[in-house]
């Protein structure tokens, strides 16, 4: 069982999804920031914070749950980061790299949903 955030890969991959799309966001314009940039940037800072909130509750049932939510996030980010590359506000390199991010923590996400059982 993980004990605390420094010890939750996962968690630790979404912080880092998170500040790699802030570090592209913050250079857009005004309109592009105010559209897709906040949605973008709230959904994939969201992966993470749920996570921190299931950890934190200390009962099974609610820390999946959130992990649910999470997971959600993970899916709402993939669809603004889509949107991004087709508005061409990323480029493709940057896209292909999220999504590789983005897949691999989708991964993590599912394996410990799995660990947390029916409990």
């Amino acid at each position: 069982m993980i004990k605390s955030l420094a010890d939750f890969q996962v968690y630790n991959m979404s912080m880092k999804l998170g500040e790699d799309v802030w570090q592209i966001v913050k250079e857009w314009n005004y309109f592009n920031k105010d559209t897709i940039g906040k949605q973008l940037v709230r959904s994939a800072d969201s992966i993470a914070a749920n996570l921190s909130e299931g950890l934190g509750r200390y009962h099974y049932k609610e820390t999946k749950h959130f992990s649910y939510y999470s997971r959600g996030s993970l899916f709402e980010t993939r669809t603004w980061l889509t949107k991004a590359k087709n508005r061409e506000l990323i480029n493709e390199d940057q896209f292909k790299d999220f999504i590789t991010q983005i897949d691999s923590i989708g991964i993590k996400i599912n394996n410990y949903i799995n660990t947390l059982g029916n409990k």
